[in-house]
């Protein structure tokens, strides 16, 4: 029987623990933006820099882990019955997710009472998105296919755009094994060099607390409380349509494979605290993967679907698209019939595909899908940009567990979710 000294030497101090850490930074920053705003303010780059660095790894990372999915799976049959049952998935959720955000705005009508005149917005606000929101809004569903073929790899991975890097990855993986024997030493490099993505993302998020403090900082030093008096009802009918979507929606189709959604995101708390801090999901990325490694699901499975699901599996996004396209129009007092509305969910199911890594994500995609509906002004757009980031913390948690649970569904349907290894990883007593 080991003794007291033994198990005490076992158990780390709390403040070696990263979520105690992270927890220590948040408090810390929302002291800091409150006592002392100016000085708050002055800590951003120190988010700036933590984003920077995940910035810096994704692109190499969802190459590596998307490729040795595809050749782990050892044939492309199992790859294209993997990636189908995970598009039919990812389409019937984000579907939902949209048709919820709908019906959000119309219970709560937060746009009713605020009567913007759009004449007396500033239009300047948007200059940072117009370029994004220009190409998407004119482009149309030709231009976002044409848009996943990069014009070259190397210029995918140099802007960051996940969606081409998946495409070029995909093909890569593909042609990797059809090749066979042939390619074994390409699989061992990729492998290897995986291997060493992962162990420099560790390093990085070493340093989260740091960037955790940043962005709480700056934000309660920036913005405090007051300015967002006007969009307070936004937000809150944002962050309460997240919260019963996850809830209800998430946690039946989890119930469904024998998991529970609470002890999953205890598992997840860490990871779901960094996201919350930074409002980035790509800052947890291979943490992510390795947990749900870790409690049973197969590691071919992961590799495909997580990178996809970045893509083109956005609940939240596709709640905040159509809440606040009925928001805007309540505050500008325009009317939309029937058929407008059925046109805005059918745009934002395209226009929401492959906004990860877009600069002003949120705002471009909203542009885009508001030019079905011109009567709604686009300069109501500003409304919206003073309460992103706040938006945004919702938005980002709701992505990451949606592509979660979907990882975990599409295991479960494809019988490679050890279900009895899940549950004992976390804690739930077996049926």
């Amino acid at each position: 029987m080991p003794s007291l000294a033994s198990t005490a030497k076992k158990t780390k101090p709390i403040y070696t623990s990263q979520f105690f850490q992270i927890i220590l930074a948040t408090i810390i920053g929302i002291i800091l933006g409150c006592a002392a705003p100016s000085f708050a303010v002055n800590l951003k780059p120190l988010s700036d820099f933590f984003l920077k660095l995940i910035t810096m790894i994704v692109s190499p990372l969802v190459f590596c882990v998307v490729v040795q999915g595809i050749a782990g799976a050892g044939n492309l049959r199992t790859v294209g019955r993997i990636g189908f049952k995970a598009l039919i998935y990812f389409e019937a959720m984000t579907t939902i997710a949209l048709a919820f955000g709908l019906l959000m705005a119309f219970l709560f009508n937060p746009g009713h009472g605020i009567h913007i005149n759009a004449a007396d917005l500033d239009p300047s606000a948007l200059g940072k998105f117009s370029d994004n929101a220009e190409s998407l809004r004119h482009g149309g569903i030709s231009a976002f296919f044409l848009n996943i073929v990069p014009s070259s790899p190397i210029g995918a991975f140099a802007h960051n755009d996940v969606l081409q890097i998946l495409f070029f990855a995909i093909l890569f993986g593909s042609s990797l094994t059809l090749i066979g024997e042939s390619g074994k030493a390409v699989t061992q490099l990729i492998d290897a060099t995986t291997t060493l993505m992962f162990r420099i993302m560790r390093i990085i998020v070493r340093i989260a607390p740091i960037g955790v403090l940043g962005a709480i900082s700056f934000t309660v030093g920036q913005y405090g409380i007051e300015t967002l008096r006007q969009l307070v009802s936004l937000v809150m009918v944002y962050f309460l349509s997240v919260a019963i979507f996850v809830t209800v929606c998430l946690g039946i189709v989890l119930r469904l494979c024998g998991v529970r959604l609470f002890k999953l995101l205890s598992y997840l708390r860490e990871e779901l605290l960094v996201v919350v801090a930074t409002t980035s999901s790509d800052a947890v990325l291979p943490q992510i993967m390795s947990k749900l490694q870790n409690m049973g699901v197969k590691k071919e499975v992961v590799g495909l679907v997580i990178p996809a699901g970045y893509s083109f599996n956005l609940d939240a996004l596709s709640i905040y698209l159509g809440l606040t396209v009925i928001f805007l129009a309540q505050a500008t007092g325009t009317h939309l019939s029937w058929t407008q509305i059925g046109l805005v969910l059918g745009t934002a199911l395209i226009t929401s595909k492959g906004a990860h890594g877009v600069p002003g994500v949120a705002i471009v995609i909203l542009a885009a899908t508001l030019s079905v509906v011109p009567s709604v002004p686009a300069i109501g757009l500003v409304l919206v940009i003073s309460v992103d980031w706040f938006i945004g913390i919702a938005r980002a948690v709701g992505n990451i567990i949606g592509n979660c649970v979907a990882t975990v569904v599409v295991a479960a349907w494809e019988k490679d979710l050890d279900l009895k290894k899940a549950q004992e990883t976390l804690g739930i007593p077996a049926s």
